[in-house]
């Protein structure tokens, strides 16, 4: 009789197992469909004016991180947690590595931002639970954010209203030169 219960209470315990260990792969596969999730930026990014893109191009942390920005663009959330420590680490690299050409408050501020992101990134990527949501839209505010540093960068090479003014005046004294030779012939 003690071998008939100690029989019953082992295949009772298997059974409940089998039923946890199924209840677990299937919460496992939705975790893992999530991570495979592709990440669509619906952001168009962003050009560099001539003048910035010139600047740009002698900046390697700059192209690095131009094209780790554009790698985020319909990669899996897993292949953004793989990547989110060198991520943080090349935009803390640019960060730190700014042309004196291109500081200015705004520029810095945006390279604090994006310094930030990728911090956060790694951050989210690392815990020992992840979120797939908050990675993919942390990764979307990255790049976000990177456009808004270009953004800023373009603004350092935009004229300002004097030089407009100037531009302005030189043209019309160019014209009034122009018509009073015009009226000798």
């Amino acid at each position: 009789m003690k071998k008939f219960i100690l029989f019953i209470s082992i295949l009772a315990f298997v059974c409940c197992k089998t039923e946890q260990d199924a209840e677990n792969s299937a919460e496992e596969a939705v975790d893992t469909t999530a991570f495979q999730a592709k990440i669509t930026i619906d952001d168009r990014d962003l050009s560099l004016r001539p003048e910035a893109r010139d600047y740009a191009l002698g900046w390697v942390e700059f192209i690095t991180a131009q094209n780790e920005i554009e790698n985020l663009n319909n990669s899996t959330v897993n292949e953004v947690m793989n990547n989110a420590g060198a991520i943080a680490q090349i935009m803390e690299s640019l960060k730190n590595s700014a042309p004196d050409s291109l500081r200015s408050v705004p520029v810095e501020a945006r390279l604090n931002v994006v310094s930030t992101k990728a911090q956060l990134l790694k951050q989210y990527a690392g815990k020992q639970e992840p979120d797939a949501e908050v990675i993919t839209k942390t990764t979307k505010e990255l790049h976000q954010e990177f456009n808004n540093l270009k953004l800023q960068m373009n603004e350092i090479f935009l004229k300002s209203l004097e030089d407009f003014e100037k531009e302005l005046d030189e043209f019309e004294q160019q014209e009034k030169e122009q018509d009073s030779t015009s009226n000798d012939f």
